[in-house]
């Protein structure tokens, strides 16, 4: 059997076309009518023959191919966003390399020089941490960039799309305080990342107001397993709260988790506002009441402004913020006044963390 690659000359032949007509159907760079379309693509599948995405970078100086580096493809976050950019993509005739830093900026420069390397025509970037990520700064006012999701806190000179984090934080807080509820956990991922700060603040400011003292936060990481671990440990050494505010999908799933292995119900006794909207949340016994993050908005948002970059827009950079919104179900129960939430409020614990060192109360702000 033959493993000689199939030509673009090969392809012209069996379409009765020229060479240039079948660059221009795989190109994009000229349009070619429906017809013709048809008799090259036709062509190309007969022959199985494959686009030279390298060959086709050398002879026009660009590829077009975008890169996407994402601190996690295990977060379901991550991965839908990456699915909606690359549908995105596809239509305007770009195709997509996706580089996962696993959450180590070790490991994240290693996958930037690799996407880096492809000479991409633009770069969607979700940091691994709040800092730029080294060797990316170089490129800023060469390569088009665009931040998502985690924005540095200090600003960012490129475009950034990102939600209202500081909200969300206070959106969940606000309607487990308006159904009764004053002994809630705080269940993050990560103080370490601007965003997660964002809404432990949000959510904090509004608890302290309402019970006088700090509340109490948890770090348990952004892996599930490993988180549902750690929760189960802190549950086990500490008064039961009325209800739980999981600040990523992922500390949502390491909350149930805990909760799930202790045989505690969800929402009596204890109650759970998850984040995220997936259709697992509503497909339990007891939906759960979630926020809401528009991810397709914020991948069609980080695309146009990528794709306006790319086609030589020099405008002033653009700051997207989006808001969520709250998804009620059933996991949040009303505690009628004075019927008490499940412990004595002054004996909330401090802020804590579970997978590193005790955390003060003032690296939330």
């Amino acid at each position: 059997m033959s493993t000689k690659r199939v030509t673009i000359k090969e392809v012209a032949a069996l379409a009765g076309v020229s060479i240039a007509t079948v660059s221009n159907v795989f190109s994009g760079n000229k349009p070619v009518n429906a017809d013709l379309q048809e008799r090259v693509q036709k062509a190309a599948r007969e022959l199985s023959y494959q686009v030279d995405r390298a060959a086709s970078q050398l002879r026009s100086g660009q590829a077009k191919v975008v890169g996407v580096l994402v601190p996690d493809l295990d977060d379901v976050f991550f991965t839908t966003l990456v699915s909606q950019l690359e549908v995105m993509a596809q239509a305007d005739g770009y195709d997509i390399i996706v580089a996962s830093s696993r959450d180590d900026t070790a490991l994240e420069q290693s996958r930037l020089r690799a996407l880096l390397a492809w000479r991409p025509s633009g770069l969607i970037a979700i940091p691994c941490s709040d800092d730029v990520p080294a060797g990316l700064d170089r490129e800023i006012g060469r390569l088009p960039l665009v931040f998502a999701d985690r924005v540095p806190p200090e600003g960012c000179i490129v475009d950034t799309v990102a939600i209202d984090n500081c909200e969300a934080g206070e959106i969940a807080a606000r309607h487990l305080l308006g159904r009764g509820h004053r002994d809630i956990v705080v269940a993050a991922s990560s103080l370490g990342i601007s965003p997660i700060r964002e809404r432990t603040r949000g959510a904090c400011d509004l608890i302290r107001a309402a019970i006088g003292h700090e509340p109490t936060v948890v770090e348990l990481g952004s892996n599930a397993e490993r988180g549902a671990g750690a929760f189960l440990h802190w549950l086990e050494r500490h008064p039961q709260p009325s209800a739980v505010i999981a600040l990523t999908n992922v500390t949502t799933l390491s909350a149930l988790s805990a909760l799930a292995r202790l045989r505690v119900d969800i929402p009596d006794p204890v109650s759970v506002v998850g984040f995220d909207d997936y259709p697992w949340m509503s497909a339990r016994k007891t939906g759960l009441t979630a926020i809401r993050q528009p991810i397709a908005e914020i991948a069609a948002a980080a695309w146009q402004r990528l794709r306006a970059r790319m086609a030589g827009d020099g405008s002033a950079p653009q700051h997207i913020v989006l808001q969520t919104s709250l998804q009620v179900r059933d996991s949040v129960r009303e505690i009628m006044p004075g019927a008490g939430d499940g412990r004595d409020s002054d004996t909330t614990e401090p802020l804590l963390n579970l997978e590193t060192t005790s955390t003060s109360p003032k690296a939330m702000h």
